[in-house]
């Protein structure tokens, strides 16, 4: 089979494209098979491998999900997904990005509110496992800023640093259904979870509450004590734990490693401190 269109190249490849991925779509001009004659059976045969590989993708970056929804069931959501979302690299590892967003939207998983929250949970996997190798700050380096520094301190959140409040036990769901943990779940514990890699393995973890709006704050560029602040706003006050919770971030490896000495330059200097400009 070869692709010669007639015409406006520009305009074929428009119309080629689409009717990859959408079966009722007429065979596209130019499409010749070895008998110089159009091929409909052979392009549906390359029509079928495209989607199925695209399905696969996805079902390689959702284990959970699969698992909660079923093979047969996963595979014809991932196909609408696949046609509703052509790839827009060819990179299928960064395929399916958007498919948590595709779950929320789909009315026959309503009543699974738990299965974008998941979805979510395991992109962020994903994305920290292929994160930019970068050190971790240590304590013991942050222990060294000055006390009347630290207040004012910014600190970025570990490249791998990835981070979900959901109003649902997804740590949970994610530890049985990808890991096979075993454990009881609660679906109405609502989870703040965090995921790092600060080394070779990705880590998931719950957190405190408020600890997602903490480093949702620093992500922003906000100093340690701006952040400790909207953090104390998001949850009770006497529920925040602001020292516990830069400990938990600490001991994950979830910020970024800096030199404390260029760190009290930047406050001499007016410069941002941590987080590059």
């Amino acid at each position: 089979m070869r692709f010669d269109p007639p015409g406006s190249a520009v305009a074929a490849l428009e119309a080629f494209a689409p009717a990859l991925l959408e079966g009722e779509r007429d065979l596209p001009d130019g499409i010749i098979g070895p008998d110089g004659k159009p091929s409909p059976r052979r392009f549906n045969v390359y029509r079928n491998n495209v989607v199925v590989s695209l399905v696969e993708a996805v079902m390689d970056s959702y284990p959970a999900v699969l698992k909660l929804l079923g093979e047969d069931y996963f595979k014809a959501v991932a196909r609408l997904f696949v046609i509703n979302n052509p790839p827009k690299s060819p990179v299928l590892i960064w395929y399916g990005a958007a498919f948590a967003e595709f779950l929320e939207s789909f009315p026959p998983l309503a009543a699974y509110g738990y299965l974008p929250d998941v979805a979510r949970l395991e992109w962020a996997w994903l994305e920290a496992y292929h994160a930019a190798d970068a050190a971790p700050l240590q304590p013991q380096t942050l222990a060294s800023v000055p006390g009347d520094l630290l207040a004012g301190l910014k600190i970025a959140p570990h490249p791998s640093c990835r981070w979900l409040q959901s109003p649902w036990p997804v740590v949970s769901l994610l530890a049985v259904n990808r890991f096979e943990s075993g454990e009881v779940v609660d679906l109405a514990e609502a989870q703040e979870v965090l995921v790092t890699r600060p080394d070779l393995d990705v880590e998931v973890r719950l957190m405190r509450p408020g600890c997602a709006c903490l480093l949702e704050a620093l992500s922003a560029g906000c100093s340690l004590s701006e952040a400790g602040e909207r953090a104390a706003q998001s949850v009770q006050e006497d529920v925040f734990q602001f020292d516990m919770c830069l400990s938990d971030l600490l001991a994950a490896g979830a910020l970024a490693a800096f030199d404390p000495e260029e760190a009290a330059a930047g406050f001499l200097s007016g410069g941002s401190n941590g987080i590059p400009d």
